[in-house]
C-alpha cells in the first residue's frame, strides 16, 4: 500500500510537470468547457465570448485595456487585433491604436467585458481547498506533502511564470504608466498550465474536484487566461519552450521560449538576454568581455568564451594551489570576482587522457580544498574523500 501511493504521487506529479512544459496548439474546446464549468461551479453563467490570444503578452495588453482609463496601451511595441466573428485575437501591423481598436472590434469595452471575476471563479475556490487541506494535515505534515509534490515544481515554474511577467511589464519600454498596466494584468491573470505545482498537491490529496477539477481541466488544455463576467481571454501554449537540466530556461540558437504570435524570450540558464546576443559571440573577445557594462551579460560571455580559455588568454594567477586542485580568481570590474576550482577527473577517458574541469565556487573560498568541499556541500575541514572521482 506504501509503495502504491508513492508510485501515484510520483505519476500526478510527473504529469503536471508534462502539463506546465505543454507546447503546441491548445485544446480550445476543452479549454472552454472548464471555463464554463469553473464559472457554473462559482454561481455565474458562461462567458458568453471567448476571445483566444497568441500569447499571454497579448492577452495582457487586452486585459491592461479593459483594466485601463485610456488608450495609454497602444504602442507598446505588441499590437492586438481582434476578428469580431471568430473572437480570435492575433498579432496585427504596428500603429498607434491597434491594440484598442482590436478590442473595440471584438466588442470588448469595458462596459461589455464586465468586471474581473478571478476572485469567484479561482482566488475563493483555491483557498477553501488550501486551508481544508492544511487543517486536515497539520503544520508538519501539509509542508511534508507541499514538499514532495508542488514544491517539486514550484521553482522551475514559478521562474517561468516570473520570467513572462517581466518581460510582459518590459513591452512598454521608458512608458511606466504602461507598464504598471501591463504588470497589474499579469498578476489578474488566471495562470492555466502554469498552475501546476497546486493543481499537482490538490490532486495527489484527492482534492481535485468541483471547481478545482474545471480549473485542472484549463490548465490541461491552455494558458494563461482572464475571466470577465461576459467575456473570457485565453492563451495558447508555447510552440517552443527550451530548458537546461536544472529546469531553467535555456538555448543558444533560438528563443528558448516562443509563442504563436511573435511573443518569445531568450535566456541563457535562465538568464535574460536580447534576441541577437548569444549570435553575436561567436569572436567574442577578453576585452570585449572586461568591457561589457552589464554584469549578469558578462558572466554569460565567460561561460560560452570558457572559463580557462578566459583565464589563459588573460594571464591569469592561481590564488591557491594544494592536492586537491587549483584555486583562481578573476576580477570584473563592478562585479564580484568570479571564483573557481580547477580540477583533474581522477577517471581517464578512453584515450588514456585525464580530462580538466572549472568549478565555480563562492568568491569568499580561500583555498582550492575549500573549494573542492564546497561543491560537495562539505565545509573544508570535514572534507576527507577515500577515492576522488
Amino acid at each position: 500500500m506504501q509503495v502504491e501511493a508513492v508510485r501515484t504521487t510520483e505519476y500526478v506529479v510527473s504529469d503536471w510537470q508534462a502539463a506546465a512544459f505543454a507546447t503546441g496548439p491548445a485544446d480550445r474546446a476543452r479549454a472552454e468547457a472548464g471555463i464554463a464549468a469553473a464559472y457554473a461551479a462559482a454561481g455565474l453563467s458562461a462567458p458568453e465570448r471567448f476571445v483566444w490570444v497568441p500569447s499571454p503578452a497579448h492577452g495582457a495588453v487586452i486585459a491592461a485595456h479593459l483594466d485601463g482609463d485610456g488608450p495609454v496601451l497602444d504602442d507598446v511595441g505588441l499590437t492586438v487585433r481582434v476578428d469580431p466573428a471568430s473572437g480570435t485575437a492575433a498579432e496585427a501591423a504596428e500603429g498607434a491604436g491597434e491594440v484598442g481598436g482590436g478590442v473595440r472590434e471584438a466588442g470588448a469595452s469595458v462596459g461589455e467585458a464586465g468586471g474581473s471575476v478571478r476572485d469567484l471563479v479561482r482566488t475563493r475556490p483555491w483557498e477553501a481547498a488550501r486551508a481544508a487541506a492544511s487543517a486536515e494535515l497539520g503544520p508538519e505534515r501539509w509542508a511534508v506533502t507541499w514538499a514532495e509534490t508542488g514544491g517539486l515544481l514550484w521553482d522551475q515554474v514559478n521562474g517561468l511564470v516570473t520570467r513572462v511577467r517581466q518581460a510582459i511589464g518590459a513591452l512598454a519600454g521608458d512608458d511606466a504608466e504602461a507598464g504598471a498596466l501591463l504588470r497589474a494584468a499579469t498578476l489578474d491573470a488566471v495562470l492555466g498550465q502554469q498552475d501546476a505545482p497546486w493543481l499537482a498537491l490538490f490532486e495527489s490529496l484527492g482534492r481535485l474536484d468541483g471547481p478545482l477539477e474545471a480549473l485542472a481541466e484549463v490548465a490541461r488544455s491552455a494558458g494563461w487566461w482572464w475571466p470577465y463576467e461576459r467575456l473570457a481571454i485565453v492563451s495558447e501554449r508555447p510552440s517552443e519552450l527550451y530548458r537546461d537540466e536544472p529546469g531553467r530556461l535555456h538555448r543558444g540558437d533560438g528563443p528558448a521560449l516562443a509563442y504563436p504570435g511573435g511573443f518569445a524570450l531568450h535566456a541563457w540558464r535562465g538568464m535574460p538576454v536580447p534576441a541577437d546576443f548569444i549570435g553575436s559571440l561567436t569572436d567574442v573577445t577578453p576585452a570585449r568581455i572586461s568591457a561589457e557594462p552589464n554584469a549578469e551579460l558578462r558572466r554569460v560571455m565567460l561561460e560560452i568564451f570558457g572559463y580557462d580559455r578566459y583565464l589563459a588568454e588573460t594571464g591569469a594567477r592561481p590564488q591557491h594551489r594544494d592536492e586537491t586542485g587549483v584555486l583562481w580568481s578573476i576580477d570584473l570590474p563592478g562585479d564580484e570576482p568570479i571564483a573557481m576550482v580547477e580540477v583533474v577527473n581522477s577517471t581517464p577517458e578512453p584515450d588514456g587522457t585525464y580530462r580538466t574541469y572549472h568549478l565555480r565556487v563562492p568568491p569568499t573560498v580561500r583555498t582550492a580544498r575549500e573549494g573542492v568541499a564546497w561543491t560537495f556541500g562539505l565545509a573544508e575541514e570535514d572534507y576527507h574523500p577515500e577515492k576522488q572521482t
